[in-house]
């Protein structure tokens, strides 16, 4: 029988493959929720991080504590439904840390809970400009650059209502199921440059998007149909999200990765 490794072999190991010193990150979406969260992660584990989102002064006070922490970290302004903001993010980022975004965390969304039949045209449209539209513009971005290095990692965020129906969510679920298809389209094609492409499918995760569950009163309901029985919490994203980052996942692209204690199993 071989021995098993020692301890701080393991970990050195695990640190290697899952880490990502020499990275520069790019998250959008940063200024709260998964996003901030991942930011923070993304820094912890080595790499450069820009913030970006567009409540400026929220993503600066992050931002500001990382490098309080010893981590290199810089905010950017981003707003995914304006295509003008976004080569300048990414401008903004490369010059902050003097090397190109070659990690991207592609988070930025909103949602809407209403009847479907009450949802109005502005509505419908704000819902797609920013979770699928925004999306595949700060996409398009980052992998013009990533095409250029030959390498990279886009994950882009995506919802378990892509995968299952859940009422009162028709703008929402349909933006969402969109990420997910066009996530593999951009896989197929950028495996040729080196550049990995995946989703990632949270569950019901304790956030302040989550709250808009919460004041629609179906917080009880998604327990009951998700078999762990519980909201999950942000940290519990970490293990995917570093997977599809690292170097851990470099045979990994086109995957849909879900992390939702099972909901997309039970959730009729």
């Amino acid at each position: 029988m071989t021995a098993s490794a020692p301890a701080p072999a393991f970990a050195a190991e695990a640190g290697r493959l899952f880490g990502l010193s020499g990275r520069t990150a790019f998250v959008s979406g940063a200024s709260s929720g998964i996003g901030l969260h991942v930011a923070r992660l993304f820094a912890r584990a080595g790499a450069a991080v820009a913030l970006a989102a567009r409540r400026a002064d929220r993503v600066e006070a992050a931002a500001e504590a990382l490098r309080a922490q010893g981590h290199r970290a810089c905010a950017v302004a981003l707003d995914v439904t304006r295509t003008d903001t976004i080569a300048p993010a990414f401008d903004a980022a490369e010059q902050a840390f003097g090397a190109p975004v070659d990690l991207l965390f592609n988070n930025a969304g909103i949602t809407l809970v209403r009847r479907f039949v009450d949802q109005t045209d502005d509505d419908i449209d704000r819902v797609f400009d920013t979770n699928t539209k925004g999306a595949m513009r700060v996409a398009r971005e980052a992998a013009r650059r990533m095409s250029k290095i030959r390498r990279g990692s886009i994950i882009n965020v995506a919802s378990t209502t892509a995968l299952r129906a859940g009422g009162f969510m028709a703008a929402y679920s349909a933006s969402k199921a969109a990420v997910v298809q066009f996530g593999a389209v951009l896989a197929l094609e950028l495996a040729g440059r080196g550049i990995r492409v995946n989703t990632l499918v949270p569950g019901n995760i304790a956030t302040e998007m989550q709250d808009a569950f919460v004041h629609a009163g179906f917080t009880e309901e998604m327990v009951r149909r998700t078999p762990q029985r519980r909201i999950g919490d942000v940290d519990e994203l970490d293990g995917a999200v570093l997977l599809l980052a690292s170097d851990a996942g470099r045979y990994m692209t086109g995957a849909v990765l879900t992390v939702d204690g099972g909901q997309t199993l039970a959730w009729m």
